[in-house]
């Protein structure tokens, strides 16, 4: 039976360019002398540095510990000789330093003992357990760890395990190549997140552009004599993107709002799955990638390289043409400009395009907007991009909210087809990141605000058990005084019957320097501005004030004889 396949709206079909990097198998790039691995390779917490410099690391062994359960291990790619934990240049647009570990290479590639597991007889929790510290994380671009994929949500049964073998972008063919050589492999690393999900069905998809990798799929599935689904969906970018292709595949809209299990799916890239398997039965962490180097060079092809790896070194495999001007990371509709070819290759890394003023000519110059409509035929997920870009020129960030900036996905559909050619993506760019830094802003001012809060009340406090005490100290000193001055002839009475410290005395005393202290306060901090004192000092002056006129009404009534 046909699977039925559905639609989203907008997209886009822009010239692949894919042919030229498929020509030739995957190569082994050669080892570097010199690697620098960042701690940071994928969303979550940094890991932990584990080596010191001077230290003799071995290839597999772990140099970054996990630092959270939503954070990911980072392993020496190579056996070499720590030379130094430092911050170093990082395959980012901003071009900031992080924190890295500079791997001198010794050129014996010596491996660590490496111990397969059988998955089936561990516990999912512990299987979970491996794949983060063994480095495994989404190799689609977004390297979200994987492990936390792996946990279907308790209240909606797992409809779905989608596979993404889509790689909708122009020039990209890392996932293509590795569907071709190494299906088994991915095959049976979806069976592992089969294993751990439990779906109704598993669903590979891959776009009806790449036949070759949809063939190898099957075959693969069939040997391996396992019921999943190998579907070809049509070319449209951004069909590779997971809410897309899990549209395309079932059906469902997965709502900003909500994350994919909550709708009974789960989404993993192919090269996801592969290095799953690798970790689970070779006990192999995740040290390299498959990554497309192709645009203005001689020799494009897909490329095996050690994470850490610079960039210099590996785009030199390429033979770029004298006219290279510019290298982009990712593909040309959601990549960016390497701003130095000293960073180094991580896991993030899918593709690496020389770029020249022949095949990138420079953007004409930005137009005014002429509202026409196009950028929201083609958002896929049906945005009003022109609004927002409106509103982000002119910093009204909250409108931009209201428009659900964050819903997009930054996939330059709206760029694409602009006829003002406006860079509609970075403006978008820019007013979230101009929310995240406000909303940072304010998180900081209300922690301030707590902590200045609390210190005030924890300072009347004191103040309150410290004039107790003084009160308490001052009746029991006027008892004693008395007490010595009773004439010698008499027998003195022991203090504590004949005048015992009077509590209420004490009580009053305590509750005239608050009082007091609440006069001064009110003075200080502007009486008409009650807003300015904090909860507890509003509270402690109402109860002193009703302390206060409880005494006062018992001071004016006649005492009360005692009942016999």
């Amino acid at each position: 039976m046909l699977q039925q396949l559905f639609k989203f709206k907008g997209g886009v079909k822009p010239d692949p360019k894919k042919t030229p990097s498929v020509q030739l198998p995957i190569g082994i790039a050669p080892l570097s002398p010199l690697l620098i691995v960042p701690l940071h390779q994928s969303i979550g917490g940094i890991p932990n540095p584990l080596v010191e410099a001077g230290e003799r690391v071995l290839k597999g062994q772990l140099i970054g510990k996990a630092d959270k359960w939503i954070s990911s291990a980072v392993h020496a790619p190579t056996s070499g000789t720590v030379l130094a934990v430092e911050e170093r240049i990082a395959a980012h647009p901003s071009g900031l330093p992080t924190l890295s570990v500079v791997i001198e290479t010794d050129g014996r590639d010596e491996w660590i003992e490496r111990t397969p597991v059988d998955y089936k007889t561990l516990a999912p929790e512990r299987v979970r357990e491996i794949l983060r510290d063994s480095g495994v994380v989404g190799l689609g671009g977004a390297v979200f760890p994987s492990h936390a994929k792996l946990t279907a949500a308790k209240s909606v049964p797992m409809d779905a395990l989608v596979i993404n073998g889509g790689e909708c972008e122009p020039f990209m063919t890392c996932d293509d190549i590795l569907m071709r050589e190494r299906a088994e492999g991915i095959v049976l690393g979806s069976g592992i997140f089969r294993d751990l999900l439990n779906p109704k069905r598993v669903l590979i998809g891959i776009e009806d552009n790449k036949p070759e990798a949809v063939a190898a799929m099957k075959v693969a599935v069939e040997k391996l004599g396992e019921n999943f689904e190998v579907i070809a969906v049509p070319t449209r970018y951004p069909a590779g993107g997971a809410k897309q292709l899990i549209r395309v595949l079932t059906g469902k809209e997965v709502p900003a709002s909500k994350r994919s299990p909550e709708m009974g799916v789960q989404c993993f890239n192919v090269a996801t799955a592969y290095t799953a398997w690798r970790a689970l039965a070779h006990g192999e962490p995740v040290l390299s990638r498959i990554v497309t180097l192709t645009g203005n060079v001689e020799q494009p092809r897909n490329w095996e390289v050690m994470f850490g790896t610079p960039l210099r070194d590996f785009v030199a495999l390429g033979k770029p043409k004298p006219d290279t001007d510019r290298y982009l990371m990712g593909g040309p509709m959601m990549g960016f400009v390497l701003p130095s070819l000293d960073a180094p290759l991580v896991k993030a890394t899918n593709c690496i395009i020389a770029g020249s003023p022949a095949l990138f000519p420079p953007a004409p110059p930005e137009m005014p907007c002429i509202r026409c409509g196009a950028c929201a035929d083609v958002c896929p997920h049906e945005l009003q991009p022109f609004e927002m870009y409106w509103f982000a020129r002119a910093k009204n960030f909250g409108k931009t909210q209201e428009y659900n900036i964050f819903d997009c996905i930054e996939c330059g559909c709206c760029s694409y087809v602009c006829p003002s050619h406006i860079p509609l993506v970075q403006y978008f760019r820019f007013a979230k990141s101009e929310i995240w830094s406000r909303e940072r802003d304010k998180n900081m001012a209300d922690a301030a605000k707590a902590r200045f809060e609390f210190r005030n009340e924890r300072d009347e406090r004191e103040k309150a058990e410290k004039a107790a005490r003084l009160a308490k100290a001052a009746a029991a000193k006027k008892v004693t005084a008395v007490s010595s001055e009773t004439p010698s002839g008499e027998a003195a009475t022991p203090p504590a019957a004949a005048a015992p410290v009077d509590p209420e005395a004490a009580k009053k005393a305590a509750i005239a320097a608050a009082m007091e202290r609440a006069r001064q306060q009110r003075g200080s901090v502007q009486p008409k501005n009650t807003d300015a004192l904090s909860i507890a000092q509003r509270k402690e002056i109402a109860e002193i004030e009703a302390r206060r006129s409880a005494l006062e009404q018992t001071a004016s009534s006649p005492e009360t004889p005692p009942t016999t």
